[in-house]
């Protein structure tokens, strides 16, 4: 195995840890998401936040500069492989920037709800970080998909 295969899998090893991340909340939530009280919202939001914020900014850019060598030492740039890395890699960076710059400023307002705090618009912050929640699993499952079938 040389260097560059061992680089494509190690991309693919960090992807399946940040996709597993996304799958993992949307499935363990997304059912139940609707039946959480404000407070109980909130609780589980200050849970998930202290356990996933460093390690997922921490994974996340080494996934993305896994996936950037990736590309950049990918041999044969006319190839097929080479395009749906490329587009694997937005695909992720999207889903990552919905995450950044929609769901975190959403967690950063939950987590600070007390029972004399609840705002009144809670239930539509809910709801809108659930459906950014979808979409971004769905970009990073499909780029996942994607970054699998360019280096297997």
């Amino acid at each position: 195995m040389d260097i560059t295969h061992f680089l494509f899998i190690a991309a693919l090893f960090a992807l399946m840890l940040v996709c597993g991340v996304f799958w993992g909340l949307y499935f363990a939530l997304s059912r139940a998401y609707q039946l959480f009280t404000a407070t109980e919202l909130a609780k589980i939001a200050r849970i998930i936040v202290a356990n996933l914020e460093v390690p997922m900014r921490n994974i996340s850019l080494f996934c993305l500069m896994l996936m950037g060598l990736s590309i950049v030492f990918y041999p044969d740039k006319s190839n097929w492989e080479f395009w749906v890395m490329i587009s694997s890699l937005l695909l992720i960076v999207g889903a990552l920037v919905i995450t950044t710059a929609i769901e975190v400023p959403i967690n950063r307002q939950v987590v600070t709800w007390t029972n004399e705090n609840v705002p009144a618009n809670w239930e539509k912050l809910r709801s809108s970080w659930q459906y950014y929640n979808v979409v971004r699993t769905i970009l990073a499952l499909l780029s996942f998909v994607l970054f699998a079938a360019a280096v297997l």
